[in-house]
């Protein structure tokens, strides 16, 4: 877990604003008012690593409490869609079922990952969720695209670069696209691996907004690599980790700007906010 010191600071970071000349501008602010809701064109969240099942942690609770809270998002300024970014279950597939009707309890359409822990070939994945380990979609200007990052065994891969890249291409011309993956492709973390080809394919994709991380518990903020920006959303179970159970929300504005900030349930203000220009 984080220390209480680690904690606050994070907690108090300000607003950092993501410039077109890929420079990074932060200043303090006295306090987070959300955009009016007429100016939200999309809006999701993103939730990850819940591991339904692990030994000695309260899982039951711990999703019980996420699925509410998200609820109460879609009811209150409204979720187009969730993401539960990997990591469903903890290494046992005997809970995959009983995570899937957990996580149908929603209210929105929700999609989910392949993470390490989810170990489950990709058959048994899909026969579960009806989506294979890749899978894309796209909502008027926005297209999804949702990579694999472990194999059946829960060793950690690089995502199919050659699927990507065709996807890629295919919603270049999307005004925004954005990017699930389980880990993280640059190792600035403890628990992330390299993949630079992908990176390449990253920084070269001009509509590419945002790429979204669960995997590395602690980690609940955003990591730049060649102007294209990284979002962590700490976790929502599991046995270590941030203080808090979190979750991440994202809203797409009708100026095209794109307004992430990462939610603390338990406290007013978020714990870090950001908005890509």
């Amino acid at each position: 877990m984080l220390t209480r010191r680690k904690f606050l600071v994070n907690t108090l970071k300000g607003i950092v604003l993501i410039g077109a000349g890929n420079t990074l501008q932060s200043f303090a602010a006295p306090g987070f008012r959300l955009p009016a809701a007429g100016k939200v064109v999309l809006r999701f969240a993103l939730a990850s690593d819940g591991h339904f099942g692990q030994k000695d942690t309260t899982w039951a609770d711990n999703h019980q409490r996420m699925t509410g809270f998200l609820n109460k998002e879609k009811a209150g300024r409204g979720l187009d869609y969730s993401f539960i970014n990997g990591d469903i279950i903890h290494d046992n597939p005997a809970f995959l079922p009983e995570a899937k009707t957990t996580w149908d309890r929603l209210e929105m359409p929700y999609f989910v990952s392949h993470g390490n822990h989810d170990k489950i070939n990709e058959d048994g994945w899909e026969k579960t969720w009806g989506t294979r380990w890749h899978h894309a979609f796209t909502k008027g200007d926005a297209a999804f695209l949702i990579l694999n990052t472990a194999d059946e065994t829960g060793k950690y891969i690089c995502p199919d670069v050659d699927w990507t890249r065709s996807q890629l291409h295919k919603y270049r011309n999307k005004k925004h696209l954005f990017v699930i993956m389980h880990i993280t492709p640059v190792k600035w973390t403890e628990h992330g691996i390299d993949c630079p080809e992908l990176v390449e394919l990253f920084s070269a994709q001009k509509n590419l907004r945002a790429v979204f991380h669960g995997h590395d518990h602690a980690e609940d903020g955003m990591k730049e690599k060649n102007g294209k920006h990284y979002f962590f959303d700490g976790h929502l179970g599991g046995s270590w980790g941030t203080p808090y159970f979190g979750y991440r929300i994202v809203e797409v504005l009708n100026n095209g700007e794109v307004l992430c900030y990462q939610v603390n349930p338990a406290v007013t203000e978020p714990v870090n906010r950001n908005v890509i220009v």
